[in-house]
């Protein structure tokens, strides 16, 4: 089968790999209907994450069940899946608390823009959609496989609330989608930080009321400004640096809170800073297993269209031209199609 690798920054190529095969019981074997470059791909592309030797890349999927093995029960060949990008078995207590990422049996489906995969603990990890997608639908669902259900923890971990305001840290595909998920938790104010104006025109599209294009100190104090000199009651960062936790962290009011799933790259948080600001902060790999019959259901239903993230769709042997397109911030998100 055809296959990403990334053999070092900057070099992504398609090559031949040997296709899957069920190694457990629990595992099923997937044909992907369509994959994606992920942001946090990028900190690999671009040689943030060390790549010592060549190794298959990518975790966002759907695709058509071909095989399962003897222990799987909920999943049948056929049947089109969606799944989240950390495999868990749903039934640990880390599971049962909402914390599917945290499972005790956790494991990482690598590997995933490919044009096969076998997906572990696949009981617990893939949801079946009750039929066929129409085509139309498959940007939609692949972004429930993990940015938009990353976006939807971001709104969680930071307790928006009907009627609340937010701000969003971030106009990637992620930070897009936590407007999705900030707009349908009822924030009356959500107020979208970007520079970019092809990403402003879509948070605006997704529920947006405010555009900061500011960053550090000078976006702090215009959130500052749009919110009476407070801050917002929620805030969800959505890049992983230091300046942007800061910039979340120094945005929220007091006694409000912050969700961050942005993987954070070199932030260091002052504990005083912290103590003394009464902000709540949560965040981690989100748990996208946790959402996706929710999500799914809101997809289906036509409530939400988070596909819109994916501005540049190539085949799997364009790849290459994916990371580059969005290392350049020509694009937000690359579909690809096997």
């Amino acid at each position: 089968m055809r296959a990403t690798i990334i053999h070092g920054p900057g070099d992504i190529r398609v090559e031949n790999a040997p296709e899957p095969k069920i190694t457990a019981a629990t595992d099923a074997v997937i044909r992907t209907v369509a994959t994606c470059v992920c942001g946090s791909d990028l900190w690999s592309y671009r040689g943030i994450n060390p790549v010592t030797e060549p190794q298959p890349i990518g975790h966002e999927y759907v695709g058509i069940v071909e095989e399962v093995g003897n222990d799987v029960s909920t999943v049948r060949p056929g049947q089109f899946v969606i799944g989240s990008f950390i495999a868990s078995d749903n039934t640990c207590p880390n599971c049962r608390a909402g914390y599917q990422t945290n499972c005790l049996h956790r494991d990482f489906p690598n590997g995933c823009q490919a044009e096969y995969i076998r997906i572990p603990l696949a009981d617990g990890t893939l949801v079946a959609i009750p039929e066929q997608p129409g085509k139309e639908l498959i940007p939609s669902l692949l972004a429930l496989s993990d940015v938009m259900g990353t976006g939807w923890y971001a709104a969680k971990a930071a307790a928006v609330q009907p009627g609340s305001t937010a701000v969003v840290v971030g106009d990637g595909a992620v930070g897009l989608s936590g407007v999705i998920a900030a707009k349908e938790l009822g924030a009356e104010r959500i107020i979208a930080m970007s520079r970019h104006e092809s990403r402003q025109k879509l948070a605006l599209e997704f529920g947006a009321t405010d555009i900061v294009t500011e960053r550090g100190e000078e976006g702090i104090a215009r959130v500052r400004e749009l919110t009476n000199g407070v801050g917002a009651d929620s805030v969800l960062e959505c890049v992983g640096t230091q300046q942007s936790m800061q910039q979340a962290l120094q945005s929220t009011r007091p006694g409000g809170n912050v969700g961050f799933v942005g993987m954070p790259h070199d932030v260091q948080i002052d504990g005083q800073q912290l103590f003394f600001s009464h902000v709540g902060l949560r965040g981690g790999p989100a748990p996208v297993r946790a959402y996706l019959p929710d999500l799914i259901e809101r997809v289906l239903s036509g409530r939400i269209n988070p596909g819109k993230v994916f501005d540049l769709t190539l085949s799997l042997d364009e790849v290459a031209e994916g990371y580059k397109a969005m290392d350049e911030r020509r694009a937000i998100k690359a579909l690809l199609r096997p």
